[in-house]
């Protein structure tokens, strides 16, 4: 598929089985405390064989363009833990993970599988909002001697300040679709009215203005 279709197919698939969640009326609160109008829970794919197959076969798709030299996948604790696992199965890859925290038994392992230093990584993660959580990965990642390469992810919102911390952090993400694509499908789908599409992207470019609510 092209990348476009890539994008509207995802997108397609989130709604279709209820991944994404719009409540302008009745905001969601996120753990960061920004209120927003849509909430996504990529985690639905599991439970969908269909739709969890287009995810897997696209993510791998963008990472053999977008990130040719990989040889390990890393997947974030835990919602990208099993799709680093099944993507990296398809593209016959080494998979781990990074643990939010180190352990406080065992080995103490915060990196789970095998990485040897100067190894080429993708982070795999479900989604971007500010970016904090998956740039946490990336640096213990780097800690531990990992070259990243960048980030897939199935789903970014496009936020100034997730976009601005993947910059100053120099790294890439490549996401499988966003928030303007998932938009405009609801939109077509009759999720939404064509009229909401103005303020859930004024609530995507500056989430502190709750303008939006109207």
């Amino acid at each position: 598929m092209t990348r476009q279709e890539i994008n509207e197919t995802i997108a397609r698939d989130l709604l279709k089985i209820r991944a994404v969640f719009f409540r302008p009326e009745e905001p969601f609160t996120w753990a960061s405390g920004i209120k927003s109008p849509v909430y996504c829970d990529n985690r639905l794919t599991l439970t969908a064989p269909e739709v969890r197959t287009d995810v897997e076969t696209a993510m791998a798709q963008v990472i053999r363009e977008e990130y040719p030299e990989a040889e390990v996948l890393m997947g974030t604790s835990t919602a990208g833990i099993a799709h680093a696992a099944i993507t990296a199965h398809i593209m016959g890859l080494p998979m781990g993970y990074v643990r939010s925290g180190a352990k406080d038994h065992g080995r103490q392992n915060q990196i789970e599988g095998r990485l040897e230093p100067g190894q080429k990584v993708v982070v795999v993660e479900d989604l971007i909002s500010t970016g904090g959580s998956v740039l946490e990965v990336v640096d213990v990642l780097r800690e531990a001697g990992a070259e990243v390469l960048g980030i897939a992810s199935i789903f970014t919102y496009g936020m100034k300040k997730g976009l601005e911390r993947l910059a100053a952090a120099n790294v890439k993400n490549v996401s499988l679709t966003n928030f303007d694509v998932i938009a405009e499908e609801a939109a077509k789908e009759g999720y939404i009215q064509p009229a909401d599409i103005a303020r859930l992207i004024a609530f995507r470019n500056n989430p502190s203005d709750e303008s939006w609510r109207g």
